[in-house]
């Protein structure tokens, strides 16, 4: 599994959907929703 951190930009969408074409599981969460 791929966690992608989202900033508010298209360009992390871009990568999801490269990923995914890969045949990665791409988990995707904003940048405000999660704290590391």
């Amino acid at each position: 599994m791929l966690l992608m951190i989202d900033n508010y930009d298209s360009f992390t969408y871009n990568l999801v959907q490269y990923f995914a074409e890969l045949g990665a599981d791409v988990l995707v969460k904003r940048n405000d929703e999660i704290t590391v």
